[in-house]
């Protein structure tokens, strides 16, 4: 699902800008997406940068996106639409391979097309798993790696319905003097 989606044209023009727009004002494109139907569409522009996204960098891309956007008027067919510009957000979705790559080592929910038995697994209590919550312990190739009670499973990208970050509140338990 996740290599080889085939984006309309229009849909990698607008990309293209997105990604000059966010570089050029120290970010990364995280993703996009149009969503909803009439004047009801959102054309959702998702940015990301190590040091974290504030308020600015997400205006500064709105509106540097925005003037590219006017001056291509055909850019998103279909009428008019709201540019919105956010963070990917603490529970971000996850679906390229770098996405991935960044959240090596945590925690990420995976729902898959179909069952772990599928993929060769035997070992009863996950065979029949088709979503969980586990640490992702590599990316190699077109597979995550995960170890799931013990088990060493591979999941190509191929197979994966959806995922996210799954935000993890930590807490520093201080002991109060007496």
């Amino acid at each position: 699902m996740y290599l080889d989606l085939k984006k309309a044209d229009w849909l990698v023009k607008i990309e293209e800008m997105a990604t000059d727009v966010a570089q050029r004002e120290g970010c990364v494109l995280y993703d996009l997406e149009l969503v909803g139907t009439g004047n009801g569409r959102i054309l959702r522009i998702y940015i990301d940068k190590d040091a974290g996204v504030g308020v600015e960098d997400c205006s500064s891309v709105s509106k540097g996106l925005n003037l590219l956007l006017d001056a291509n008027e055909d850019a998103v067919p279909g009428g008019n639409y709201t540019l919105e510009v956010s963070t990917p957000g603490l529970d971000r979705i996850l679906t390229k391979p770098w996405h991935f790559e960044k959240v090596i080592g945590k925690k990420i929910y995976i729902k898959l097309t179909s069952s772990l038995s599928t993929l060769g697994v035997t070992e009863k209590g996950i065979a029949s798993m088709k979503q969980f919550d586990e640490v992702l312990a590599a990316v190699e190739g077109d597979q995550l790696v995960f170890d799931i009670r013990g088990v060493n499973v591979k999941i190509p990208f191929s197979k994966i319905e959806k995922s996210k970050l799954v935000f993890e509140m930590k807490t520093n338990s201080i002991k109060k003097k007496k």
